[in-house]
């Protein structure tokens, strides 16, 4: 009995402790059990214990697996947040980062090509014995030959800088411009850079969702001309036509970027992309970089096949973005497979000869300038 009861106590908790009890329960002697004092405090202490909730403890089911997990810590949060952001984006999270080689798996190697004439106009109705094509040293067979309007994937690089201000409504008209050539079937999106690009505009095959953007343009701070050609290069991966260029409008050279000129023409002979420039330039250059300007965007443009055009009046941006616009819609698409399909990830040089009609005057050709070899 006297252990039935110094057990009772101690499962009583709180409520038993808050009695005040005439004895000291390990020292319990069955006279002071039996006394009706005691008898009646001890019926009271089992009426509470009986009344009070108990946790209630049964077989656990070996089934019934309950895990609690840890808790996410700061790592956590930071680790799943960056692999989101990998997932989706398309710009890199940095911008200071190496640039690593795009090698792709080459097939069938397309070159698109553009005649002019002395006067810098187009030169169409070539047919395909008018080419011949060299990989390296080794001329390599015209497997196909096209001069059709291709749908393009088309990605607009365009200045916002404050040095743009007195330029900026001409700059958007010749954009506009520039899209009333397009195909209903070309895709376009818009980056917009000053001191760090901006994609206002993803893929899209509204003309109008492009030129709506401009709208809401401001020109303000610098140029960051290079980290916007980055940005439009790692955005075309999502394109849907193999034929790819960019349009880039801007008034000067890079002063606020992070990548490198060199970096940068590395990626675009990469990348497959045709780069046409629209170089807006006072009779001034303010700065080193601003007079450096039209070699960088010719030098660009020339890798990949493109052109660049140098506008020293706004007057003139619309026709000259118009004729962009022509120009890309009346190319000559030239494909070959190498003949040495040696899978080494190195540069392959492409040349392009020209073999024209007797009766024309010399003529120029714009191709791009080479590709890398897929790798093992």
């Amino acid at each position: 009995m006297a252990l039935c009861l110094k057990t009772l106590i101690r499962k009583s908790g709180p409520v038993c402790s808050s009695l005040v009890l005439p004895w000291n329960p390990s020292f319990i002697r069955l006279r002071e059990i039996l006394s009706p004092p005691f008898l009646c405090m001890a019926l009271f202490a089992l009426a509470v214990v009986c009344t009070s909730p108990m946790p209630a403890v049964a077989q656990a089911d070996v089934n019934d697996v309950h895990v609690t997990p840890r808790e996410a810590t700061p790592h956590d949060a930071d680790k799943a947040k960056t692999e989101e952001i990998a997932k989706d984006t398309v710009v890199p999270a940095s911008l200071n980062t190496h640039i690593r080689p795009l090698k792709v798996a080459v097939d069938l190697v397309l070159v698109p090509v553009t005649i002019t004439d002395p006067l810098n106009r187009l030169v169409t109705g070539l047919d395909k014995d008018n080419f011949q094509l060299f990989e390296g040293s080794s001329k390599e067979e015209i497997k196909s030959f096209s001069s059709e309007d291709a749908p393009v994937s088309l990605g607009v690089i365009f200045d916002s800088s404050g040095s743009m201000n007195s330029k900026m409504d001409r700059a958007k008209d010749a954009v506009t411009e520039f899209f009333k050539s397009a195909n209903p079937q070309d895709e376009f999106f818009m980056v917009t850079f000053s001191d760090e690009p901006e994609m206002v505009a993803g893929f899209t095959s509204s003309v109008d969702e492009i030129t709506d953007k401009l709208i809401y343009t401001i020109p303000q701070k610098r140029t960051a001309l290079l980290d916007a050609i980055y940005m439009g290069v790692s955005k075309m991966r999502q394109a849907k036509y193999p034929k790819k260029a960019l349009l880039i409008i801007s008034d000067g050279g890079d002063n606020h970027s992070r990548y490198t000129e060199n970096e940068i023409k590395a990626l675009v002979k990469e990348a497959d992309i045709m780069v046409y420039a629209i170089g807006l330039y006072d009779h001034y250059f303010q700065s080193e970089e601003e007079k450096l300007g039209p070699q960088l965007l010719g030098e660009i443009s020339e890798l990949t096949g493109g052109r660049a055009f140098t506008v020293e009046n706004p007057n003139d941006l619309s026709d000259v973005a118009t004729k962009i616009g022509i120009e890309l819609r009346n190319q000559y698409v030239l494909g070959y497979r190498p003949s040495k399909g040696v899978h080494d990830g190195k540069w392959r040089k492409i040349k392009v000869k020209l073999l024209p009609p007797k009766g024309l005057p010399p003529l120029r050709v714009y191709a791009r300038t080479g590709y890398y070899a897929p790798e093992e």
